[in-house]
């Protein structure tokens, strides 16, 4: 069995959508933790209702905090994490099953293959339209024809929903709170992963979710994820995706020696950055101000 993290802020019509597919449409009883931020629309109460373990803070503490708050609570050793706008298809959990044990090693990262109505040209998704808002979504319709599109699995790094040890979350320590509220997180764990050795990042095929999209971020002020990235590692996000994972063009990923990019090395474009971003900004700190005046306020607590 899995635990399935959700953090949410405020999207109770998309939460009750999400914690329904995974109860209605898994082979398995998996373990619901949902991360409840501010709550102001009810959500708190829904979760409590439903007996839906869960975690809470007054405020938006961000992704970051929302979901290592999260996996310190997930009972199992692999665990999903899905944003609320999401909605799992039936057979999710077997193809991630499938996928594990094709693998040998748990310091991997697995990716479920999203539809939406809108992909702005990303090969990488399923262009399905089964509405735009909770709604509007026409589940009859996404039950009969999610499967449509043939494709398999794929080597290369997606974003959520992402299937992770939570040993190995802990190990590379998660999602680094400089990148709060979480703006280019993702980029930065799959640089711990892939420094800490991990050459095994799949978009698994089989394992479908509907993405509504846009269902929260689009509503706070935004980090600068790419230049903190550049400030942290000293390349850009860009050459990361290109040059180190899995990709058509390198589709070792920089598993064998003779890649030129097995290793991670600072590029002038990094380093020019870097100076460039020192002299005029303040990383992190503004950013994370910018959202959060005043950090570190606030109340948390969890269900027993």
């Amino acid at each position: 069995m899995f635990t399935v993290i959700i953090p949410s802020w405020n999207n109770l019509a998309h939460l009750k959508l999400a914690v329904e597919s995974i109860q209605r449409h898994s082979s398995a009883e998996h373990e619901i933790i949902v991360h409840v931020n501010e709550g102001s629309d009810g959500s708190l109460e829904w979760v409590k209702a439903q007996n839906i373990r869960y975690t809470y803070t007054d405020k938006n503490v961000g992704v970051c905090m929302s979901v290592n708050y999260l996996m310190a609570q997930a009972s199992h050793e692999w665990v999903l994490f899905m944003n609320d706008d999401m909605v799992a298809a039936p057979g999710w959990d077997a193809a991630f099953v499938h996928a594990i044990n094709s693998c040998d090693t748990d310091l991997a990262l697995f990716f479920g293959t999203l539809i939406q109505p809108e992909t702005g040209g990303h090969p990488n998704i399923i262009h399905q339209n089964f509405g735009r808002v909770p709604a509007e979504f026409d589940e009859a319709k996404f039950l009969s024809e999610y499967q449509q599109d043939p494709r398999g699995d794929k080597e290369g790094a997606a974003m959520q929903p992402t299937l992770v040890s939570k040993k190995w979350w802990a190990i590379l320590g998660g999602y680094s709170l400089e990148f709060s509220p979480g703006m280019s997180s993702d980029d930065d764990l799959l640089m711990k992963f892939w420094v800490a050795g991990c050459r095994h990042f799949r978009m698994v095929g089989a394992s479908r979710f509907y993405h509504f999209g846009m269902a929260s971020t689009g509503r706070i002020t935004h980090n600068q994820g790419g230049r903190m990235f550049v400030m942290k590692w000293g390349i850009t996000q860009r050459e990361f995706y290109h040059n180190y994972l899995p990709t058509l063009r390198n589709p070792d990923g920089g598993n064998t020696a003779a890649n030129p990019h097995n290793t991670v090395s600072n590029t002038w474009l990094g380093k020019l950055r870097r100076v460039r971003y020192t002299l005029r900004y303040n990383y992190p700190l503004d950013g994370i101000a910018a959202w959060d005046p005043m950090p570190g306020r606030g109340k948390w607590e969890k269900s027993d």
